[in-house]
């Protein structure tokens, strides 16, 4: 007889979105695929192409097993997380997990990070901790995010090797100890500044390998304004942290 667990101790999969209508309705049923210890929660922004409407269509399939949050805009990646946290947080979750629509991260891995967040704080699924796991890049697009990840190293002095992942587990005692509205970052420099505090907490982190894919269905969010806000967000950091402002 399968027992479906207490939510206590469920992982909540978060999953922003914004026009991900091509992938949705397939990475939902993959993560659930993968134990009755995950859920799902979906960050919606209100996307044009209907894909807040298409995980509302799955949810008699998966009762209890998927969730929507609709906002009214595209409001950025920072504010969905940080939405999809306190939600996880107020529903008792024993832990909450970041992971993108378009399987660039991929399902499979979710048991291991489950193994891993039991004796770690936050745990890192890592690009780069054996070497360059990446898949169909461009060279251009790898230099910059192997660079990035160098670049908040050397400022920041964070231990971890692929500092702008953002597939990742926190358990929930690491996201009650922080102040989720201090967080000032809504870019992929949301993805260092939630380590970085978490680092700076003292909390355990540990990365675990995974291979990452680039997306083949939607179009990807980057922008020349997202690399600018993570360039000048790890000196501050650093300076909050000198002054004890964090």
């Amino acid at each position: 007889m399968n027992v479906t667990p207490d939510v206590k101790q469920k992982t909540l999969v978060v999953i922003p979105t914004y026009n991900e209508a091509e992938n949705i309705t397939n990475i939902i049923p993959e993560v659930l695929k993968q134990g009755a210890m995950f859920d799902v929660l979906v960050v919606d922004d209100n996307s044009p192409d209907g894909t807040g409407g298409l995980v509302r269509s799955l949810m008699p399939q998966y009762e209890h097993r998927i969730f929507l949050l609709e906002r009214p805009g595209k409001m950025g990646l920072g504010r969905a997380y940080l939405a999809g946290f306190k939600y996880a947080l107020e529903k008792g979750y024993a832990h909450v997990m970041e992971m993108d629509a378009d399987f660039s991260h991929s399902p499979d891995v979710l048991p291991r990070f489950h193994e891993a967040i039991q004796d770690a704080d936050l745990v890192l699924g890592s690009r780069y901790v054996n070497g360059v796991n990446v898949i169909n890049w461009p060279l251009k697009r790898l230099l910059l995010s192997y660079g990035a990840s160098m670049y908040t190293r050397a400022i920041t002095g964070l231990p971890v090797k692929d500092p702008t992942g953002g597939f990742k587990c926190f358990r929930r005692q690491t996201l009650e100890a922080l102040d989720l509205d201090r967080v000032r970052s809504n870019g992929y420099s949301f993805q260092i500044e939630m380590s970085f505090r978490i680092w700076k907490k003292g909390f355990k982190i540990k990365e675990i390998p995974i291979i990452f894919t680039d997306r083949v269905g939607g179009t990807s969010k980057m922008s020349s304004k997202i690399v600018r806000e993570a360039i000048l967000m790890v000196w501050k950091l650093k300076l909050r942290s000198i002054l004890g402002l964090l």
